[in-house]
């Protein structure tokens, strides 16, 4: 049997009570392995001297949680090393992403975003149905992203192949890697707003930096409509 694992991560809360609303889904073909990746991920860790912690973008950038008692300098270490096992892991990502302040109420954004997941998912049917059953990890944290996940899947797709996981970045590398992949495309999204914060500088550089060195390098990864 051929499975595919979809990882969910978004950045924003429910509500319209700030910016950016990110929903990044990650496509792991299952037959496909991760070990090698990850092992020199965290081989690399340790001849650094790093921890080995769960990647989780937003607490990494502000110092909350594991890494609150970690330097700056290890910090910024940290976020570059993760850049390299997500180039080379053998996945492929979507992110979707919204304005707040464009949609008048939460139920309209839900609406929205299910129905860009459900254009997604038809304009690539022929690579989803190679597999036999879609596996999606997902800590179920906002109800928008449970709702739209739930119906754009069973619309697009036959209902007993989609098979739902509860997930958290701590459990799955590549929930990790969907933490990620939403955090450089929010930057991006900051960076050419020019909304771009002193911690976005402090941990990507310039626009031009960033763009060369992080952006142009997950881009690759981006799942592009078959």
């Amino acid at each position: 049997m051929r499975e595919l694992s979809v990882f969910v991560d978004e950045s924003g809360a429910d509500g319209l009570d700030s910016d950016y609303y990110l929903l990044t889904l990650v496509f792991h073909d299952q037959s496909v392995p991760l070990v090698d990746s990850i092992s020199r991920y965290e081989q690399s860790l340790a001849t650094r001297g790093l921890p080995n912690l769960p990647f989780h973008a937003s607490p990494l950038m502000n110092g909350h949680d594991d890494y609150s008692l970690m330097s700056v300098e290890d910090r910024l270490r940290l976020l570059a090393a993760f850049r390299v096992p997500f180039r080379y892991l053998p996945i492929r990502y979507k992110t979707f992403s919204y304005r707040k302040r464009e949609f008048a109420n939460a139920e309209h954004l839900s609406e929205r975003m299910r129905r860009d997941v459900v254009n997604f998912l038809f304009d690539n049917l022929d690579y989803l149905q190679q597999f036999d059953r879609v596996k999606v990890y997902y800590d179920g944290g906002q109800h928008a992203v449970t709702q739209a996940i739930h119906d754009a899947l069973e619309y697009a797709l036959v209902r007993e192949a989609v098979v739902y996981r509860a997930a958290t970045p701590s459990e799955y590398r590549l929930s990790q890697a969907a933490d990620y992949a939403c955090a450089v495309e929010l930057t991006a999204l900051k960076y050419q707003a020019h909304e771009e914060t002193a911690t976005d500088r402090r941990f990507f550089g310039s626009w031009g930096t960033f763009r060369r060195n992080v952006l142009k390098t997950v881009r690759k990864k981006a799942f592009v409509s078959e």
